[in-house]
């Protein structure tokens, strides 16, 4: 699988966090991941918290509609998104 795959309406992303950068930002895909920098630090939970909430954001869609299912303590995770209204632009979306 590639970084992101199509489940029905959802979208279910395999994901790198950068903890502490400068800014949020999507950095791009890395190998098989999609690389996310996060102002926030990787401690009690607070870097996962705002990764859900950036990505709410980004994907234009309810906080409660991002679900984190793996890697609660690691810097790879795999989120669901429940039926994302938009897509960032900067990424290739083309399935392969």
């Amino acid at each position: 699988m590639g970084w992101f795959r199509r489940d029905g309406p959802d979208l279910v992303l395999q994901v790198q966090v950068q903890a502490r950068a400068a800014s949020d930002a999507i950095a791009g895909v890395l190998g098989d991941r999609l690389k996310v920098r996060l102002t926030a630090p990787a401690v009690e939970g607070r870097a996962n918290e705002h990764l859900m909430t950036y990505l709410a954001r980004v994907f234009g869609i309810p906080r409660s509609h991002v679900v984190l299912v793996r890697g609660k303590t690691a810097k790879h995770k795999q989120v669901r998104l429940r039926s994302p209204r938009k897509l960032p632009e900067n990424l290739d979306w083309d399935q392969r």
